[in-house]
């Protein structure tokens, strides 16, 4: 009887996991709500920091930082993956973050400095604007349910493994005992399924970084402006894949 011990195991696991999700998304809704309530959305025009927030997070903020100064030529990108400083004073607290993060030698590997820049404080209190106006997730919903749902599915990987000891164990009546053990392991298994099932069917409109709300004003950024400032509004929307410059893609690309 030791699958038993291995059954009330796999009962654990996907009843804590499942509670935890539910509970975690319950919390999640409620604070939308109250955003909701708490303020009236109006026609907010977004800046370019602001929609590359909503469209890729502090990482993206940091890269359209690289990529504008790069392009009034504060800074320069090379294909190898270095970024220097040739313009030290910066024009906002993004750019000082970035001067900042690059270092007194005025010369850093890219990454590392897209790194320190999406946490620096100026990114930080961005994104508490934006939370504030209803536009962007608060990291603590945004967190919270992506790691409900993930150890549910942890959960329902375990449940699957402890079945398969469970069914390796030697028994006395091997085909019915087979059959018994798999029917009573199939029940968390569905349990846990079913709730990835539903919270992917019941995920609210939005983007991991925006909130409905704020995906409906990112929709007014694209196409906005011509030249550069478009090129500058796809790297905020799209990414730097978004780059026109096939150099600018290869520094970005160095790891």
């Amino acid at each position: 009887m030791l699958w038993v011990l291995f059954l009330l195991l796999a009962w654990a696991a996907a009843g804590v996991s499942c509670a935890r999700l539910c509970l975690t998304s319950m919390r999640a809704a409620a604070a939308d709500s109250d955003v909701h309530a708490d303020h009236a959305h109006h026609c907010h025009r977004l800046t370019l920091y602001e929609a590359a927030f909503l469209s890729g997070g502090p990482a993206r903020v940091a890269d359209l930082t690289l990529v504008s100064m790069a392009g009034r030529r504060g800074l320069l990108l090379a294909h190898t993956g270095w970024v220097t400083v040739v313009d030290p004073d910066g024009r906002d607290d993004m750019e000082r973050s970035v001067i900042g993060a690059i270092g007194p030698g005025g010369q850093s590997r890219i990454a590392p400095v897209r790194r320190t820049a999406a946490a620096a404080d100026s990114v930080r209190r961005l994104s508490d604007r934006l939370v504030a106006a209803g536009l962007a997730v608060p990291d603590a919903a945004r967190t919270g349910v992506a790691d409900a749902v993930t150890q549910v599915r942890g959960a329902a990987l375990g449940v699957c493994g402890l079945g398969a000891l469970a069914l390796m164990l030697p028994s006395q009546g091997y085909a019915e005992h087979h059959v018994l053990v798999a029917l009573w392991f199939a029940l968390p298994l569905v349990l846990t399924l079913s709730c990835l099932v539903i919270a992917r069917v019941e995920r609210r409109p939005g983007t991991r970084w925006a909130t409905p709300e704020g995906v409906r004003v990112l929709r007014t950024v694209a196409g906005r402006g011509g030249g550069d400032l478009a090129d500058l509004v796809s790297v905020a929307v799209w990414g730097v894949g978004a780059v026109g410059s096939p150099e600018l893609r290869a520094a970005f690309g160095q790891r």
